[in-house]
């Protein structure tokens, strides 16, 4: 079938179709299968066997497959951008709030953190993992049904524009930045690119007149939010709601806050409130900020403050995300999922303040910083120094250089070529009784290690 336009598309897949699926690993019988490209692969070379497997059509750019089975191949110019087509088309078809998350650091968490909170009161579909891109966010709007009341909808990053795109496909009516900070500066080419890559977001709500949840304890996210006239904003923050970090007296490493009811209004109301314990199954007071923007969201929508309390406390973080692990010989922090000098600085603060005996760090390369990447290794390393630690094992080469010209005291640092290596290195001179902060970024894997502890 040549020449369809969207809507002619997008009636074949409401109309005669599953849903929509990218793999032949997983085909979905009566699907629609889109044959996309990678840098490896391209999907044209298995749209037949997509058939063969079950799916209904075939959406190919490559004419030598629409020959071959005409009547369930659709074939149009760019396999990529009809998928983003029609996934903003399917969007348009549902007037429900979508709630779009980017961020430097916590995006991932806060979405959860949402999805939970506002899942209190309504029917909730959230980004699966971390399937933020320019396919995971179509995918994802995909996914919205006639049963759906809220979309939370996770926006990453390493590029200037690729928000703005990501916005055009998904048209949120809500957003929220997590925070700015120091990543894929390879491809910003500085905190200014982030911020104004980041503020792509805010520009689309500004234009529709859509709406902004804030952390205005954050002095960039305020400026970026202030720069923009038409933004309307909703805030949220430690110190415009009164909330307060508690401290448990008992040593547990879990973040625990007390936070006013009602939300978000009694201190500048002048009120008196009552106050809402929260006790999350999060490691990290950086973790505050994001459940102060769950709160901040399920409150603006109406889900009552204690079912969404409920909802935050039963949710566990997983995927190597500020996860405490107990092994039979250690105690493990677990945030190996990413990692740059915002986080990386965050978890080491973080660590540092916990009654915890025996600390252990253990830090991969903070990839894709471009040219200032070994300072901002020697930085973090410094700051690891700073606080005291004395058992440091550093995982890739950027970290061996910093520590090469960098005056550590009396830390002991051990450095190792790949995760791997640490692995075995722990295996032949086994740490126990330890207490392990394990962070580094995703491309390191430093998950490998935890067999070793």
């Amino acid at each position: 079938m040549k020449n369809l336009d969207i809507e002619q598309i997008y009636g074949i897949y409401s109309g005669n179709s599953s849903g929509v699926c990218t793999d032949t690993r997983n085909i979905l019988p009566g699907s629609m299968f889109f044959a996309l490209r990678g840098e490896t692969f391209n999907g044209n070379d298995f749209a037949l066997a997509a058939l063969d497997g079950g799916a209904a059509y075939a959406v190919v750019d490559d004419p030598a497959v629409e020959v071959k089975d005409a009547e369930r191949v659709i074939l149009v110019e760019n396999v990529l951008e009809t998928l983003q087509q029609l996934a903003r088309h399917h969007r348009r078809q549902f007037r429900i709030p979508v709630i779009a998350l980017t961020g430097t650091n916590g995006k991932t968490t806060t979405k959860e953190l949402c999805a939970a909170a506002l899942g209190a009161k309504y029917n909730v579909i959230a980004t699966q993992g971390n399937l933020n891109n320019h396919i995971g966010v179509p995918l994802t709007l995909f996914r919205i049904n006639k049963e759906t009341q809220v979309a939370v909808i996770e926006m990453g990053a390493s590029n200037p524009g690729e928000i703005s795109a990501l916005v055009k496909i998904a048209c949120p009516s809500f957003g929220l930045i997590t925070n700015v900070g120091k990543a894929h500066l390879q491809g910003f080419g500085s905190l200014e690119g982030v911020m104004a890559t980041k503020g792509e977001l805010y520009d689309h709500l500004a234009e529709y007149r859509k709406i902004a949840f804030v952390n205005v304890d954050n002095p960039l996210l305020l400026k970026m939010a202030g720069e923009r006239e038409k933004l309307q904003t909703v805030p949220y923050g430690q110190v415009n709601d009164g909330a307060r970090i508690m401290i448990d007296e008992g040593g547990s490493p879990f973040l625990a806050l007390e936070i006013p009811n009602p939300c978000f209004t009694a201190v500048e109301q002048g009120v008196e409130p009552k106050w809402l314990t929260i006790k999350t199954n999060l490691i990290g007071a950086y973790n505050a900020d994001n459940v102060l923007a769950a709160m901040c969201v399920s409150t603006y929508m109406d889900v009552p403050a204690a079912d969404a309390v409920k909802a935050i406390e039963a949710y566990y973080p997983s995927n190597n995300r500020s996860q405490l692990t107990k092994t039979e010989r250690n105690t493990l922090v677990v945030d190996a999922y990413n990692a740059n000098p915002t986080s990386m600085r965050a978890a080491i603060e973080n660590f540092a303040q916990l009654r915890m005996p025996a600390k252990v760090l253990m830090l991969g390369d903070m990839l894709e910083l471009g040219p200032d990447s070994v300072e901002e290794h020697k930085g973090i390393l410094a700051l690891a120094v700073e606080r005291g630690f004395t058992e440091v094992y550093l995982v890739g080469q950027e970290f061996a250089a910093a520590a090469s010209q960098l005056h550590v005291g009396k830390a002991q640092v051990h450095i190792f070529e790949d995760s791997a290596k640490l692995r075995d290195n722990l295996k032949e001179k086994p740490l126990s009784g330890c207490s392990v902060l394990i962070k580094g970024s995703r491309g390191k894997r430093l998950e490998r290690v935890i067999e070793a502890l």
